[in-house]
């Protein structure tokens, strides 16, 4: 749990003078890059965990966001990250992780053939996250700790390929393969490596994985019904507990085919 820092208006202002930080004119949402990285939270509360972002990412401060009526102190700033559209909290302590943009942040746009040549390093990220120390982590995505959506997206990130933060984002973003297989194992014949595999209730996508080839799948799974750790199951040997549980959860499958460059229609869901 992060403990709030209490930072005043007047120091918002410092810190930004060119941006008007009142209720009735917000001004505009200023960008910075993180010169370390850190944790942004799901609520101003700064209680839990939402996401995390690496060092040389970008955000925007939402002073539009701000709570209302402004108070004299503010306990945490809304932000919203550049590269995914992903919202979150900032402890105001934490300001000095970030400096203002010298250049604005553009997304770089990638065909799907230049995203199958990188598929092979995504992959081999997810096998040297595995070979260290690692437990299951809400909101982690920095690393050594991921939650599943986490390890995916900074998999991929790692190769430049950009990807929504959660896992029925990710699954609204990529290409769905067609699902009129009778049965996971059936699907197999369909999957390549690297594709997304997606797992949940009928109404919602909660779980994804990266599949490896020959039905194996890589994921970073919790402590409920999982490992607690990453780890490789299986949509066809099904004699572990892990994957008879995902098995049963299994909802389709997705390529991705392009990096993402904002301006999606979905919202974040709690």
């Amino acid at each position: 749990m992060s403990v709030p820092s209490m930072i005043s208006i007047e120091t918002l202002r410092t810190v930004h003078p060119s941006a008007s930080v009142t209720a009735e004119d917000p001004g505009y949402d200023p960008e910075y890059e993180l010169v370390q990285p850190l944790n942004l939270y799901d609520s101003p509360q700064l209680t839990r965990l939402a996401t995390q972002a690496i060092a040389g990412r970008h955000l925007r401060l939402r002073w539009s966001d701000l709570p209302e009526p402004l108070t004299p102190q503010i306990s945490a700033i809304p932000v919203r990250l550049c590269e995914d559209d992903y919202p979150g909290w900032l402890n105001p302590r934490d300001l000095g992780s970030l400096i203002p943009c010298a250049l604005a942040y553009h997304p770089v746009p990638l065909d799907a053939a230049t995203i199958q040549a990188r598929i092979p390093a995504v992959i081999d990220y997810t096998h040297q996250a595995m070979a260290v120390e690692n437990e299951y982590l809400w909101g982690g995505t920095l690393g050594p700790n991921f939650d599943c959506s986490g390890l995916v997206q900074r998999a991929f990130g790692s190769q430049g390929i950009w990807l929504p933060r959660d896992a029925y984002q990710q699954e609204a973003f990529s290409s769905a393969l067609p699902h009129s297989a009778p049965s996971p194992q059936a699907m197999v014949e369909l999957l390549v490596p690297g594709d997304l595999i997606f797992f949940g209730t009928p109404a919602k996508a909660t779980h994804v994985a990266l599949y490896l080839g020959q039905g194996r799948y890589i994921h970073s799974s919790g402590k409920d019904q999982g490992r607690n750790r990453i780890g490789i199951d299986s949509l066809v040997q099904l004699d572990h507990p892990v994957s008879q549980t995902y098995h049963r959860q299994f909802r389709g499958a997705g390529r991705v085919v392009e990096s993402y460059r904002g301006n999606q229609p979905w919202v974040v869901q709690s």
